[in-house]
């Protein structure tokens, strides 16, 4: 097992790749961030490099239809809809979004923007490099929004802004969530304390574990001393379903890429297997299970299950 950190970097990536594959790899495996996966998918596919991303959820992980790339979590529009019938079901229909410059937030933001309009809602972006977190609060009350989604990264600028509308009366009905799943760090709980509790995200874990799955949880819970994140689960289905071709296929790159479509693993959430999805070009696991969950204001450690989908 060959790693590289691509730091985050699209560039980095590119050159990891390159290098991988000329090194000899049979495959690729892994990837948190959306923007650099799509980059690491773009030149795997160019090279005739099979890969597997385990956690990247950008729709257009590719421009154009490709056999050599698989994804286990689910695509961002699917996602990001569970998301909003939960806040639909909850009674909001005037959401408030506060984001960054970034092609994954944008296309976050243009599902949400399709889905409330589709139902008689809006949704107002709010330019966190133009505002201050006092200046925010000034836009929600304007926009008489109920609920303000944390398009931002952690500790900045999100941090500062759950601060400043937790601590402003005018704003004490409105919702804070966070569908990219920001308030599961553990720094999130540390970095907020009480501020950081009762806030929605985006989980891709079942109600419960299969038994794979809950031999994992434990082991992972020992060696990380707490809870595992739903990514370590998405790493470790990453592994075993590539693990699972290696055995059954062999190593040649061709023949990993033509297994995509005939995988059936039992995975730490479920059985896998990849499929073709309509609007999405790489073979897709469909669908891992998805939970809005967020920490319980009683108890931090812990989470609660508010929807699933």
């Amino acid at each position: 097992l060959v790693v590289r950190d691509t730091a985050a970097d699209a560039e980095k990536a590119v050159v990891a790749v390159e290098e991988l594959a000329g090194s000899g790899v049979a495959a690729l495996v892994g990837e948190y961030h959306s923007v650099v996966a799509r980059a690491v998918a773009a030149r795997a596919d160019v090279l005739g490099l099979p890969y597997l991303c385990s956690s990247a959820v950008l729709d257009a992980l590719t421009e154009q239809p490709t056999e050599w790339v698989a994804r286990l979590c689910p695509p961002q529009s699917r996602g990001w809809r569970v998301y909003a019938d939960f806040l639909v079901e909850a009674g909001h229909q005037r959401i408030a979004v506060a984001t960054v410059p970034s092609v994954y937030w944008a296309a976050g933001t243009r599902i949400l923007q399709e889905y409330f309009a589709s139902r008689g809602g809006t949704v107002v972006e709010l330019d966190v490099s133009s505002l201050d977190p006092a200046a925010m609060c000034d836009e929600l009350v304007g926009h008489r929004a109920t609920a303000l989604l944390l398009l931002v990264g952690v500790p900045k600028p999100a941090v500062s802004i759950v601060t400043a509308v937790r601590r402003d009366r005018r704003l004490a009905d409105v919702l804070i969530g966070a569908p990219a799943g920001q308030p599961e760090f553990a720094e999130w709980a540390a970095l907020l304390g009480e501020d950081g509790a009762g806030i929605p995200f985006l989980r891709y874990l079942p109600e419960r574990l299969t038994p794979l799955g809950t031999r994992v949880e434990t082991a992972l819970r020992e060696r990380l001393g707490g809870s595992p994140s739903f990514v370590a689960f998405e790493g470790y289905d990453a592994m075993t379903v590539l693990a699972d071709v290696l055995r059954s296929h062999g190593t040649d790159r061709k023949r990993i890429a033509d297994a995509w479509p005939h995988v059936a693993v039992d995975g730490t959430r479920g059985r896998i297997q990849f499929s073709r999805t309509p609007g999405i070009d790489v073979w897709q696991w469909t669908w891992p299970p998805t939970q809005v969950i967020d920490r319980d204001p009683a108890d931090l450690r812990s989470f609660r299950i508010l929807h699933t989908g």
